[in-house]
């Protein structure tokens, strides 16, 4: 169930578009459950998922001196956090291709803001908030931190390539246990517009994607990435 947080930052055109890159498993594992992997925030590659800038921390940590429970919140928090991470762009971009998918075979999905947010709608026991992810120097800038969600909206400025959007959803309520992550019911007739084949990849590459969502009941348009077309001269 999507939820409106209005101290979340967004962008304000739902026609905004976004992507998601993922190998072909993880994209057949979508369509045949039918429900989108959200990974526990603090199993990310980077360390500092979750966490707080240097200026942040030092607040915390002088409240947490006559309140030590306040800073390990914090610290178990993260294992409780699952998030989709998306990317925000107009067009295709080359280094995602080359970050998420492996040699030339992969698969983009093309969606907008406006069709995460009613493909969500579908999910009736989990709270999701979508948010636009703050990049900021960890060393001299503050991490609000009057809500929960804002560790998880902030990353360093190293990882600003990313341009990203997040699905997040807070599972400490439900009081279970979460390993890598947690699968979420989606209307994937909401989520995808488009998808898209790998630039470098063959066509029988294509083909068997075309095939492969046809049987499974699909009828999503599909198309070659174009950052491999032929030149003009």
């Amino acid at each position: 169930m999507f939820i409106v947080n209005d101290n979340i930052k967004l962008p304000e055109d739902p026609g905004t578009i976004v992507w998601k890159y993922l190998d072909l498993s993880k994209f057949v594992d979508l369509l045949l459950y039918r429900k989108l992997f959200m990974s526990r925030s603090d199993k990310f590659e980077d360390q500092y998922e979750g966490t707080f800038s240097e200026p942040t921390f030092e607040e915390i940590r002088k409240l947490s001196i006559d309140n030590p429970n306040f800073l390990d919140y914090y610290k178990f928090h993260r294992q409780n956090v699952v998030i989709s991470s998306w990317h925000i762009n107009e067009y295709e971009s080359f280094a995602m291709w080359q970050i998420f998918t492996q040699k030339s075979e992969g698969l983009a999905i093309q969606s907008t803001l406006g069709r995460l947010q009613k493909a969500l709608h579908t999910e009736k026991d989990y709270e999701q908030h979508i948010g636009e992810v703050n990049y900021i120097d960890y060393k001299k800038e503050y991490i609000p931190f009057d809500n929960a969600f804002f560790p998880f909206l902030f990353k360093r400025k190293s990882f600003q390539y990313e341009r990203e959007i997040r699905i997040i959803s807070d599972m400490t309520s439900y009081g279970m246990k979460i390993d890598n992550g947690l699968k979420i019911d989606v209307d994937l007739s909401q989520l995808i517009e488009k998808i898209y084949i790998h630039p470098k990849s063959e066509n029988w590459y294509k083909n068997l994607v075309i095939e492969l969502v046809k049987r499974l009941g699909f009828d999503f348009i599909i198309e070659k990435s174009d950052l491999e077309s032929d030149i003009l001269i």
